[in-house]
Order: structure tokens, then C-alpha cells, then sequence
């Protein structure tokens, strides 16, 4: 459970330094990025699976890039209803979504390190 929560305020850290890397996303404070790190949490459990499943025949013909806009219109259409967490446009999103990625997978990687 602490592990969970830890993640959580990893993404929400993320989301906190993405506006610095891209200029067209906005997050005001940093309980909308604890809330917009939840959301996207429950939208990539939930939904995404589903999409990439409906999408597999398209995915499979561009050899896995449809997933970038699978992420990018999830990660716009997070930022169109959670206050606070602006988000530019579909480009915005997908650009939005891949640094998002690697900015909580480096964070995780050096908070969340399993011992040896």
C-alpha cells in the first residue's frame, strides 16, 4: 500500500515538472496534480487496455506507433475535464505523455529501487 502511494506522488512530481519541458501543458498547483496523477492512473488501468485492444489491428499495421496517439489522446482528454491541468492540444498530449513517462519511470527508478 505504501508502495501505491509512494507511485502516486511520484506521477504527481512528474506532472509537476512537465510544464517545464512542455510549454503548452499547465498545472497550477500541486493538488491538481495529485488529482490529474490519479486520474490518469485509473484512465491507464482501466480504459487504455481496452483501446489498445480495439486498436490492435491498427497498432500491428504501424508497428506499435498508434499507441503514441492511444497515450497522447487519453493524457488531452485528462487535461479537458481535471481543473487545473491544462493541456495544449493532441500534440501537446502526445508529447506530453512520452516525457510524463520517462520523467515518473526515472523517479521511480531511484526512489523505488528494489534491494538486492
Amino acid at each position: 500500500m505504501l508502495r501505491l502511494i509512494v507511485t502516486w506522488l511520484l506521477n504527481a512530481l512528474a506532472l509537476l515538472v512537465l510544464p517545464y519541458v512542455v510549454h503548452s501543458i499547465r498545472v497550477t498547483s500541486v493538488s491538481s496534480a495529485l488529482f490529474a496523477a490519479l486520474v490518469l492512473a485509473f484512465i491507464n488501468t482501466l480504459i487504455r487496455p481496452l483501446l489498445v485492444l480495439f486498436t490492435l489491428p491498427v497498432t500491428l499495421l504501424t508497428l506499435g506507433l498508434f499507441i503514441f496517439v492511444i497515450n497522447g489522446l487519453l493524457f488531452w482528454f485528462v487535461g479537458s475535464f481535471v481543473p487545473g491541468f491544462v493541456v495544449g492540444g493532441f500534440w501537446s498530449g502526445v508529447f506530453g505523455a512520452i516525457v510524463y513517462s520517462i520523467v515518473s519511470w526515472l523517479l521511480a527508478s531511484l526512489v523505488l529501487r528494489r534491494p538486492a
